[in-house]
């Protein structure tokens, strides 16, 4: 599936994402705090994820073209420290969040590079790096909202594609699906609506734009907010509305495809 949005209106929301992330930092009592939604991650630790995941990506953008990871960018992930200070480690937040941006203007949107998500829907292009971090940023800076007690829901625009790069990229894939062939549908109110089929083919993401012949195994029903949180798990089941087998989506949720 292509992106609805400009390549431009990634950017733009990648910055903005980021800078409510940063404010959220910025307001935190305690950067030592739980997030609720990471469990294992205190607030620094997450800091730490998003600014190394964006000077990761900056490398493997700036290197075009590849069939693996650039070691230089895995190592400098795996080496990646933040410092402690809050004035610091915001300055080396922003510093991570520019340093993607440039390699992103750069790049421009359909230059090749490497990505994890080489059997999805989703092109291994800079478009699609722009486009994943985008959400990646988003769905953070819920975290970083609800660790103050303050989350907000996602952008509009920003959630619509969301769901949409959600499908295509984290479950669109040739394996093949290891049970009953079944559907599921995501409905919004706009409407925007989108049907996942699992089956021995893999999983294919569709647009609804016409009543499907077919009944899904399950439907779920939300704001687009609501979806994507609920998909990447940071909602429970009873933020949105659920109809059918719900069943499938903790099979979707624990599958593991080989490729």
């Amino acid at each position: 599936m292509a992106t609805t949005l400009e390549f431009s209106d990634l950017l733009r929301m990648l910055d903005e994402r980021s800078t409510a992330f940063r404010a959220a930092v910025a307001a935190a009592p305690d950067l030592d705090a739980q997030v609720p939604t990471c469990p294992d991650w205190t607030l620094f630790d997450l800091v730490q994820h998003l600014g190394g995941g964006d000077r990761f990506w900056a490398a493997i953008v700036d290197a075009g073209p590849a069939d693996v990871p650039q070691p230089a960018a895995v190592a400098a992930r795996a080496a990646v420290s933040a410092p402690r200070d809050r004035e610091a480690l915001l300055s080396w937040l922003t510093e991570s969040t520019n340093a993607l941006l440039a390699a992103l203007r750069q790049s421009g949107p359909d230059r090749g590079c490497w990505t994890w998500w080489a059997a999805s829907r989703s092109p291994q292009t800079s478009g699609a790096v722009a486009r994943h971090r985008v959400q990646e940023t988003a769905v953070h800076t819920y975290d970083t909202q609800l660790t103050l007690n303050a989350p907000r829901p996602l952008p509009d625009a920003l959630a619509l594609d969301g769901m949409d790069e959600f499908l295509s990229t984290c479950c669109a894939t040739p394996a093949a699906w290891p049970h009953t062939p079944t559907t599921l549908d995501f409905h919004t109110p706009t409407p925007r609506a989108w049907r996942l089929t699992l089956d021995p083919t893999g999983a294919h993401p569709t647009p609804l734009t016409t009543t499907p012949p077919t009944t899904p195994g399950a439907t779920l029903h939300g704001t687009a907010s609501d979806l994507v949180l609920f998909m990447y798990g940071r909602l429970p089941a009873s933020a949105i509305q659920i109809t059918g087998d719900a069943g499938v989506i903790d099979l979707l949720r624990d599958w593991e495809p080989e490729e």
